[in-house]
């Protein structure tokens, strides 16, 4: 835990770059082991995305945006002009944009990098290479400076949705792991716990990657939070027996129609959600949002090898040699949606549109 510096809720930070090294927490060691994965290129940051050392969307934007600017030597060290260094740039955008497909934050945090050297070498016709990578440095502090503000926001207007005695559900992890701090989901379960609000929470497991599991339940009950586990294939007899009453659940991307893609196993507990009338909220950092994509259908699915099916850790489950369909992500539509929590407030369904115009 000594490597590894911690935040203002008392949990590990999960990125940090000092000295022109980047580290993020590496979660597939969780909860067993807290320890870095150091980043000292931009295969590197490559690997920790796309093998999910780092894993969340917000999160996986901001890796990718220091990404950008690892390894300082090959990206200027012999750059004879900025447009050597926009080349470069560009390479490694290609290289990390392709990482993970589904969360829209990736291509958001890499495109903005991009564009924030493209503007700044037009505004500077005698800029040096070292001056415009210093200026990319700000850039990646910045995304990392106001996702740890957006989510503390988040957290201030969830927090009125959750009073003493309910019973909280989420699914997978949308915590202080998958963001800056603070996460997304549980961030009005830390606010309204910081407050001394009394409230259960209640954790789907969230197979195949047991990231409910192995990350939420286990940031939870760290920080405290009165935390039970359960099968995701529980959640229907949890919510039967009246021991549910909110559901939060952050989201990789949302589309204009309301639609929300999140870790598999989040329409299903949408669907029961309905049917039990239990509200079910999104929360999320706008930054998520695709304004490019109309329908929830229209969002690329990410498909994972059968080997997370077929296996838990080492121990082979099933037939080695049997099929297996293993999306990562399932579309949840909007009418399925109770209300959406950003960094600008808490909106009913009804007012997706407004929600909208907001985030302008």
């Amino acid at each position: 835990m000594s490597r590894v510096p911690v935040n203002s809720i008392g949990l590990p930070e999960t990125i940090w770059f000092d000295d022109e090294q980047l580290c993020v927490l590496d979660q597939t060691e969780l909860p067993h082991s807290v320890w870095p994965f150091v980043i000292n290129s931009v295969d590197d940051a490559f690997e920790a995305i796309a093998r999910m050392h780092v894993r969340g969307a917000p999160a996986i934007g901001i890796t990718a945006a220091y990404g950008m600017v690892v390894d300082r030597p090959s990206l200027i060290g012999d750059a004879g002009s900025v447009a050597e260094v926009l080349m470069r740039l560009e390479d490694r955008h290609r290289r990390l944009v392709v990482a993970r497909p589904t969360a829209v934050n990736l291509r958001w945090a890499l495109d903005r990098m991009r564009d924030a050297a493209q503007v700044w070498a037009e505004e500077n016709d005698s800029g040096t290479p070292r001056q415009i990578y210093e200026h990319l440095v700000q850039t990646a502090k910045t995304i990392h400076t106001e996702d740890r503000r957006m989510c503390g926001a988040i957290g201030q207007h969830g927090k009125s949705l959750i009073d003493s005695g309910l019973g909280v559900l989420t699914h997978c992890n949308a915590g202080s792991l998958a963001t800056s701090e603070h996460g997304t989901a549980t961030a009005p379960m830390y606010a309204a716990h910081g407050d001394g609000v009394a409230f259960s929470a209640f954790v789907d497991e969230t197979r195949p990657r047991l990231q409910g599991a192995k990350l939420t339940a286990w940031e939870l009950s760290t920080a405290g939070i009165d935390t039970t586990l359960l099968c995701d294939n529980m959640a229907a007899s949890l919510m039967a027996a009246g021991r549910v009453q909110l559901i939060l659940v952050g989201t990789d991307r949302v589309t204009t129609d309301g639609s929300v893609a999140n870790k598999i196993g989040t329409l299903p507990l949408a669907i029961v959600a309905k049917h039990y009338g239990i509200p079910l909220y999104v929360a999320f950092a706008t930054s998520t949002l695709d304004r490019d994509l109309d329908r929830g259908d229209e969002i690329p699915i990410e498909h994972r090898g059968g080997n997370e099916v077929v296996r838990i850790g080492e121990h082979l489950i099933a037939p080695d040699d049997v099929r297996v369909y293993s999306p990562a992500f399932d579309v949840t539509p909007g009418d399925l949606v109770t209300g959406y929590i950003t960094q600008t407030g808490v909106y009913r369904a009804e007012e997706f549109e407004r929600l909208l115009r907001e985030a302008e």
